[in-house]
C-alpha cells in the first residue's frame, strides 16, 4: 500500500487539578474551542467536547503521526496556560496528572457524542468517580483504584 490510511478516533477523559470545580459553563465553551484549535494544529479534529466543572470529555480524531500521550501533553499544557492568561481567577488553573483514553468505532461516534453532550444531566445522577470506573470496566482497562483518583 503506497499511503497511510487511518481513522483513529478516541474518547478521552481528564480532570482538573484536585478535581477543583473550576470549569464554568462559559469557560468550558471557550476552552473547547481552544482545544479544538490545538488538535487542528496537529492535523487532528475535535468532534465533540463536554464535561462538568471538574472534568472534560473529548471525542477526537488524531493523525497517526502523534501519540495520544503527546497530544494530551499539548492539550493540557497549552490549555492550562491559556486559561491562566485569559481567564484570570484567584486560583491557578491546572489539569490533574493522567487521563483515560478509549478507542471508538466509527459506528459508535453518534452515541459517544451524545454521551459527551449530556454530561451535565448525566452527573446529576452519578459521580465522576463512578462514571470513570464504569468506563474503565466497559473498555476492559486494567487499573488500581488506589492510583486512579490520587
Amino acid at each position: 500500500m503506497g499511503s497511510t490510511l487511518t481513522n483513529l478516533l478516541y474518547h478521552i477523559v481528564f480532570s482538573t487539578k484536585n478535581r477543583s470545580p473550576s470549569l464554568s459553563g462559559e469557560l468550558q465553551s471557550h476552552l473547547s474551542q481552544y482545544i479544538g484549535g490545538i488538535i487542528r494544529e496537529k492535523r487532528g479534529y475535535l468532534l465533540e467536547a463536554g464535561g462538568t466543572a471538574d472534568h472534560l470529555h473529548l471525542l477526537a480524531r488524531f493523525p497517526p503521526t502523534i501519540s495520544i500521550s503527546e497530544m494530551q501533553q499539548n492539550i493540557k499544557g497549552s490549555s492550562s496556560g491559556w486559561v491562566n492568561r485569559e481567564h484570570k481567577t484567584d486560583a491557578h488553573f491546572g489539569w490533574q496528572d493522567g487521563y483515560a483514553a478509549f478507542s471508538v468505532s466509527p459506528s459508535k461516534v453518534p452515541a459517544v457524542s451524545r454521551y459527551i453532550k449530556n454530561q451535565e444531566a448525566h452527573h446529576r445522577r452519578t459521580t465522576f468517580k463512578v462514571e470513570l470506573i464504569k468506563l474503565l470496566e466497559k473498555h476492559e482497562v486494567e487499573y488500581d483504584e488506589r492510583y486512579v483518583f490520587s
